[in-house]
């Protein structure tokens, strides 16, 4: 289950580029500016129709050109998946998934499960509570069926009611429909939420036991309003501050997941080496999850992975991941930096990319 063959064109400052990675671990190797980066980029807008790069496509679009054009072939088991994406400069995306046009681009996520590991990826533990909600939500969109129908539902009603809000209503009879089906909706979404925090702690604690035995780490799920009231009941207590707010200040899109090492909040206590490995270990759990409940393997797009980790946390985390059986994309200025943690692994494909052109590749 992995990604067989990768194109990309009129990308970055890629031109023309086409790869052939291994199932294991695959290395790409260049200075800053050569394109090693856009390799994992591409892979990311094909997995989930957006660049961890920017908030802007277009920008991802080569100088000169009107669009960019991606293709990938993904193994599973003894079915083949053909993942096409074209964008252009007006915004326009045309998708194409085995000859033929999906609905939806959740539908590419769920052909092409992704974790990406980034020097930005600290975000998930000193960022704001999206972060937290967007790791969450990765992983119940994958081993839950009814996630992404409630999900959906909420973000339309939580739409609607800000926009009665802005109006200014008077009374809050002209919410209370609204505000029964938001709760509703709130309550599936929740608890399919709640759920999977607690089948993800099982899975992490080997993780954190390879990567941080030292530590005991928790995670609490805060739901975004107070758990020993209906949420019904806390919108309409708070109808005139949200009212004057012009927005809902409780719900589901308020939910965080905390984490703490002995009661303290990680960002307080872990060096950034460590925080590292803690989002290594939260994103290795939720793969090692997934495989468990759907037979699904996680591709991982790891950007410099040898920065702030020593020798032996580069072992002990290529290990880790190269015992997840995952495939794994890992770019790094200097192949001097990923020799000592692939030294080990049988089944390693270095590329080098100079000026957005593979350069050559060592199987």
């Amino acid at each position: 289950m992995s990604v067989s063959h990768l194109s990309l064109s009129r990308f970055r400052n890629i031109e023309t580029l086409q790869l052939e990675p291994g199932t294991g671990f695959n290395c790409i190797i260049g200075p800053n500016g050569s394109g090693k980066t856009a390799v994992l980029e591409g892979l990311h807008f094909l997995g989930l129709g957006r660049s961890f790069r920017t908030h802007q496509p277009a920008r991802a679009i080569q100088d000169g050109q009107g669009d960019f054009l991606l293709f990938a072939r993904k193994e599973e088991g003894e079915r083949t998946h053909q993942l096409g994406m074209q964008r252009d400069r007006a915004g326009n995306l045309s998708l194409r998934l085995n000859g033929e046009t999906p609905d939806r681009l959740a539908t590419f996520a769920e052909v092409l499960p992704l974790q990406l590991i980034t020097p930005e990826s600290f975000d998930l533990l000193t960022g704001g509570p999206a972060n937290r909600r967007q790791f969450l939500d990765w992983g119940v969109f994958h081993v839950e069926s009814g996630f992404l129908a409630a999900w959906s539902r909420v973000k339309r009603l939580l739409k609607q009611r800000n926009a009665l809000l802005k109006r200014r209503p008077k009374r809050y009879d002209e919410l209370s429909y609204w505000d029964s089906e938001f709760a509703r909706y709130s309550g599936q979404l929740t608890a399919l939420r709640q759920a999977y925090v607690e089948e993800l702690l099982p899975a992490l604690e080997p993780m954190l036991a390879r990567l941080l035995p030292r530590y005991q780490v928790s995670l609490e799920f805060a739901q975004g309003w107070d758990k020993s009231l209906a949420l019904d009941a806390v919108l309409k207590s708070q109808f005139e501050r949200d009212q004057m707010l012009g927005f809902t200040q409780a719900g589901p899109h308020k939910a965080d997941l905390r984490i703490k090492v002995d009661g303290i909040p990680v960002q307080e206590f872990f060096s950034r080496g460590e925080l590292k490995l803690l989002v290594c270990a939260l994103k290795l759990a939720q793969a090692a999850l997934l495989k468990d409940k759907r037979q699904r393997q996680v591709s991982f797009l790891i950007d410099d992975l040898p920065a702030e980790l020593d020798s032996d946390k580069r072992l002990a985390l290529t290990a880790a991941l190269a015992d997840t059986q995952a495939q794994v994309f890992v770019t790094a200025i200097d192949a001097d930096k990923v020799d000592d943690m692939v030294a080990p692994l049988s089944d390693v494909r270095l590329f080098h990319v100079k000026q957005g052109r593979l350069s050559g590749a060592d199987g």
